[in-house]
């Protein structure tokens, strides 16, 4: 599955001039590669012809998720019929194993579970410092309260929004333990950069992988580069059961630590000689079980997981490979060596200062025209409340005074949907669409 950008359409930049450049460098890609904008036609805001005919019944049956049918009603009126519920969470958990190919796993309630456990299975010393990003969910920053920990805020890199490491680079401290990277909206993180310097400086590597179910780097999976990794398999993920989590471990040690931390009927499934097995019947004080009917959908859902990544990559590519041809348009940039997944929506990057008109304005145009295109800006763990009160904490976090990254990535996106089904009329009017306004902008 190939997700790259089509080879010169967006110049190579480093993070420092893309944000130095700013529009400058971005508005010179002004209709490359062949496409022409649609001749001037009224915008249907000032009362032209819609662009996207396509009925509504036909468009929210192609962006309805999640998308369950016969395989997963199935599964549950099976389960329900043979009273065997338990059996389904280790024969998910095999099956997940098998399909990433990480060594050990063990199945949550919920990403913020297994995130919870990955922090205890850390074993750190209270005070211990986590790098994180904070363009992320709060339970990434918030679980590591329980263990101890506390958190250091990292930047996004403003060219793809997933973990800058060269931010990364310039605050570390004595204190810092391990690293933690968001693949953010299914987007890999690069693995191998952080992999490298996190074991030059003797860090321990995790993973938040919640976004990115079957995304892959160098032929191999996301959630096995790091030392340990979680997943969410929540309603609007890409793999989703309503609700779930699984955790991954490179070791028989941090496995352990983590499953005993919210199963106590695991312990006694471990050696005679491992450490977590006198906490039998207790485990470490929580209850993590994942419902065994989100572990019965999640193993259909497993088994149509790439059949669907590929169409929504088929449908993402014939839309984005047209639009990026338009002035101030970018994807975040997905590495040649990286297979990327889509979460959520489409994010389209968008240069408004260099183009010179303001996001509401694009936006109300191409909503006019009958795109379903939005924003939503991820809340920016640092600015909130929590982490500038001590109490909660070993010791204060730093709060940093800026996060240019996080940004230019908040104010310079706009959202469209997925379409998971064949759906090339509609992507035809979606890019009519986005042409006709763009052809149009300084009338806006």
């Amino acid at each position: 599955m190939h997700t790259s950008q089509k080879p010169g359409t967006i110049p190579h930049v480093t993070r420092r001039g893309f944000m130095k450049a700013g529009g400058a460098a971005i508005a010179g890609l002004t209709l490359t590669g062949g496409a022409s904008a649609a001749p001037l036609e009224k915008l249907a805001l000032e009362g032209g012809p819609k662009s996207v005919t396509v009925a509504e019944e036909i468009t929210a049956a192609l962006t309805r998720w999640p998308r369950y049918g016969d395989a997963e009603k199935q599964a549950l009126h099976a389960l329900i019929d043979n009273n065997k519920f338990y059996d389904e969470l280790p024969l998910f958990e095999d099956e997940w194993k098998a399909y990433t190919g990480s060594p050990f796993v063990k199945a949550h309630m919920n990403g913020s579970s297994a995130l919870t456990s990955m922090y205890f299975a850390l074993d750190l010393p209270p005070g211990s410092e986590v790098m994180v990003p904070s363009y992320t969910f709060f339970s990434a920053c918030l679980a590591m309260r329980f263990s101890g920990l506390v958190p250091i805020f990292v930047d996004i890199d403003p060219k793809t929004a997933c973990f800058d490491l060269e931010d990364a680079k310039r605050k570390l401290t004595p204190r810092t333990k391990a690293v933690e990277v968001m693949h953010s909206w299914g987007l890999p993180c690069d693995m191998d950069r952080i992999w490298e310097w996190c074991n030059e400086k003797g860090l321990i590597t995790l993973e938040d992988a919640a976004h990115a179910h079957g995304a892959a780097m160098q032929g191999k999976k996301i959630g096995t580069w790091g030392d340990m990794a979680i997943f969410s398999f929540q309603t609007t993920k890409v793999m989703p059961c309503v609700e779930g989590g699984m955790g991954m471990y490179k070791t028989r040690e941090f496995f352990e630590r983590a499953a005993a931390f919210g199963h106590y009927e695991d312990p006694v499934k471990f050696a005679e000689d491992s450490p977590v097995r006198a906490y039998e019947g207790t485990g470490f004080g929580q209850k993590y079980r994942m419902h065994p009917f989100a572990a019965a959908v999640c193993r259909q859902q497993l088994q149509a997981l790439d059949t669907t990544n590929a169409m929504v990559d088929k449908n993402i590519r014939a839309l984005n490979d047209e639009l990026v041809q338009l002035r101030g348009i970018t994807e975040p940039h997905c590495r040649e060596d990286q297979e990327r997944v889509y979460y959520y929506k489409n994010m389209l990057l968008v240069d408004f200062a260099g183009l010179g008109v303001a996001r509401d304005k694009v936006l109300a145009a191409l909503k006019a025209e009958g795109v379903q295109a939005d924003v939503w800006d991820y809340p920016e763990q640092h600015k909130l409340k929590i982490y500038s009160e001590p109490q909660w904490w070993h010791h204060p976090p730093t709060i940093p005074e800026s996060m240019p990254g996080n940004a230019y990535v908040n104010g310079n996106h706009i959202f469209v949907p997925i379409f998971y089904g064949e759906a090339p009329e509609l992507i035809a009017q979606y890019v009519n669409a986005f042409q006709k306004v763009w052809s149009q902008l300084d009338r806006l």
